[in-house]
């Protein structure tokens, strides 16, 4: 089939290359444009387009996707079907209807739950032990039209969101190309979506990181390793704010006040919450690279009995 591939993120990249070595032709990519990033602000490309030069094909980088002149190339353009991975832009109804064969979108949840921009933050910060790719037909909604296959995966309760992005992303290759195969014979399922089961995965930003202390071990654990990589979770010891990389939830109760360092050690502080402890294992101070707390003590002093968030 003759494929427009449309995505930006590295969560696309395995799903661009694994169409690059099915057989099918892929007419053009399309990728935001490039834009400033980090501290310096240096104009950067997405990594689809770093990806999509290294393999020598055709790219496209609209600022809008509305764009009159940019629909009226595409209707130039000889497409079986469109695939979005993680795109980043709502496609007009105009660019939906174009393929014969329709418009394709991986999902990383099970869908209809955690239909939107974040569900592999969402699946873990909720506590949730599975989830999966999805792919469906897209239609004029958020992540409402119908599905054609689903796989799941376990999530341990240690993965951390990156590392379930990077296991999300090599399965939604294999489902995407076992999709293409059943769209290509005309036999791809339509299963709709009962939005009354569905649920949504918002944007993050910074400030969902703060950690409430009077929540559980378990859901601070959560909200730690749903932030990981980005924007990571934090909270403040004497006023000053530091990053929480990596915890773990030791089951056993406290009566002191929720927040307060027990005990220090080379395994991590030991902080009490509303119910069983929490053990930070990695942070990181302002001004300083992310360590394990072993190594922070062996030049740095943290107190018992401080009450963190304070």
């Amino acid at each position: 089939m003759k494929i427009l591939f449309m995505g930006t993120p590295d969560f696309a990249l395995p799903c661009l290359e694994a169409i690059y070595k099915s057989g099918n032709e892929i007419v053009s990519v399309i990728t935001q444009p490039d834009r400033p990033k980090g501290r310096g602000k240096k104009v950067m490309p997405p990594p689809v387009k770093i990806k999509a030069e290294k393999l020598g094909l055709n790219i496209m980088q609209p600022l809008n996707i509305k764009d009159r002149a940019f629909i009226d190339n595409l209707k130039k353009m000889d497409i079986d079907c469109i695939v979005v991975v993680a795109y980043g832009q709502i496609l007009p109804k105009e660019i939906l209807d174009m393929p014969a064969k329709g418009c394709i979108n991986v999902h990383a949840s099970l869908l209809p739950k955690y239909r939107g921009a974040a569900p592999i933050n969402w699946v873990i910060i909720n506590g949730e032990k599975k989830t999966g790719i999805t792919t469906m037909y897209m239609n004029e909604g958020l992540d409402t039209g119908d599905m054609i296959l689903k796989e799941e995966v376990e999530i341990d309760e240690n993965m951390t969101a990156g590392e379930l992005h990077d296991k999300l992303a090599s399965l939604g290759a294999k489902v995407l190309i076992k999709t293409l195969n059943l769209i290509e014979k005309d036999k791809a399922p339509r299963i709709p979506q009962n939005d009354s089961e569905s649920s949504y995965a918002s944007m993050l930003d910074k400030k969902i990181g703060l950690i409430d202390w009077e929540k559980t071990a378990y859901q601070i654990h959560n909200l730690i390793r749903g932030l990981n990589p980005w924007p990571v979770a934090y909270t403040r010891y004497k006023g000053i704010k530091f990053k929480v990389w990596k915890s773990r939830v030791i089951n056993q109760n406290s009566n002191e006040v929720c927040g307060k360092i027990l005990k220090v050690d080379k395994e991590g502080i030991y902080v009490s919450t509303k119910e069983d402890l929490l053990l930070i294992e990695e942070i990181q101070f302002p001004n300083s690279r992310k360590m394990t707390v072993d190594e922070y003590i062996r030049g740095n002093k943290i107190e018992t009995n401080v009450i963190l968030g304070e």
